[in-house]
């Protein structure tokens, strides 16, 4: 009994000495919201230095939480239409929290780069891909139905021939297909009515890696557009719970460039496309036609500083590796680069055995997504 009651006053002493910051977290939508929340560490300064930061709720429950490459406390909300919720955040021990987002450099598969979240996958080709297959500069779509994490599964399975992540055993697939294209909705320079696409990625940066969030950069050998040369990069970020990556692209020149973000089309379903503004944000969904193995999937792209056009746009190569006629076609969201301004944008997809049955379905997603990076949940400290 003794030590029972000498826990509990200790218990006391550490609340009462270490009483934290509380925050409200208020929804300005009419709709639910299960998002990320977003705290500048500079506001936290007052806490006791040399621990890590926890974050609790009005019940007391520790809210698991991420300390950001770029100076964030992040945390995962569950907050009701126009609803408030307080939080507090204070110093203590440091924890480990179940890992929802991940990425890695895929170098036993010829320099791959893929990440993920509890929704969905994605993945971009390395550098030592191009001898055998020839470039690609797109992103790769991987369908998943689970919310386990399932890259380093996959492709452990894969490469030892035990099961190819072609085929779905039981928790989704690779059936996109990006070839000599941008795939899922990269960006590359468009002039003169020519896409200029660059080739794989040559080096790679991590800069954090759970367990809330995932944020990486992948640097490109220098691009030529009329005649001169410049630099190439994207920053990719994966919050846990979102059906979208967000991109950050970039290029070192001084110049105003004509760019389009590209989501391929297919010649069964050319017209298969939506593009609207929504809250300020032009958005662009594409349905796949449905294939026998993976069903149906929604591909959408969003940018929240607008766009000029929306158009399609379709172009004939030669394959460098097997000397195939190939023509490829895009929905393209056609803006202006300039000089300094690194464009920020989202692309991602829905499908319809992991929550999203029709259509519909997925434009309600998109629609609600686009009003959320619009307009952030609102953090006020108390």
């Amino acid at each position: 009994m003794k030590k029972f009651f000498i826990f509990i006053s200790a218990s006391v002493w550490f609340t009462s000495c270490n009483p934290g910051i509380d925050i409200s977290v208020e929804n300005p939508s009419d709709f639910d919201r299960t998002e990320i929340v977003e705290t500048p560490v500079e506001k936290l300064m007052s806490l006791p230095a040399g621990k890590a930061y926890v974050v609790m709720s009005q019940k007391g429950d520790v809210i698991p939480s991420q300390l950001t490459y770029d100076g964030k406390l992040i945390f995962f909300t569950d907050i009701k239409a126009n609803e408030s919720i307080n939080y507090t955040i204070k110093t203590g021990e440091s924890r480990e929290y179940p890992a929802k987002t991940y990425g890695r450099f895929i170098a036993e598969r010829k320099d791959d780069f893929a990440w993920e979240n509890d929704r969905v996958a994605f993945r971009i080709y390395g550098h030592a891909l191009i001898p055998i297959d020839g470039p690609s500069n797109g992103l790769d779509l991987w369908y998943k139905k689970t919310n386990d994490l399932v890259i380093d599964k996959w492709y452990k399975n894969d490469l030892a021939g035990i099961g190819s992540y072609h085929d779905d055993h039981g928790e989704g697939l690779d059936d996109y297909k990006v070839g000599r294209t941008l795939g899922g909705g990269m960006m590359a320079p468009f002039i003169d009515d020519s896409l200029i696409l660059n080739e794989n990625f040559v080096s790679h940066e991590v800069l954090e890696n759970g367990p809330l969030r995932t944020t990486f950069k992948l640097i490109y050998k220098d691009i030529t557009v009329d005649g001169k040369s410049f630099g190439e990069r994207r920053t990719f970020s994966i919050d846990a719970g979102s059906q979208v990556t967000k991109v950050t692209q970039e290029y070192g020149t001084t110049d105003t460039l004509t760019v389009a973000s590209g989501i391929i089309k297919r010649p069964e379903n050319d017209e298969a496309i939506v593009a609207y503004t929504e809250n300020g944000t032009a958005v662009v969904v594409y349905e796949e036609p449905e294939s026998p193995k993976a069903g149906k999937v929604f591909v959408t792209a969003l940018f929240p500083m607008g766009l000029e056009k929306v158009r399609s746009h379709s172009y004939t190569i030669i394959h460098p590796k097997t000397k195939n006629v190939e023509t490829h076609s895009h929905v393209l969201g056609v803006t202006s680069y300039y000089s300094g301004q690194p464009i920020t944008y989202y692309v991602g997809y829905g499908w319809d055995k992991f929550g999203f049955p029709t259509l519909e379905d997925f434009q309600n997603y998109v629609g609600h997504l686009a009003e959320t990076i619009e307009k952030p949940l609102i953090v006020n400290f108390l």
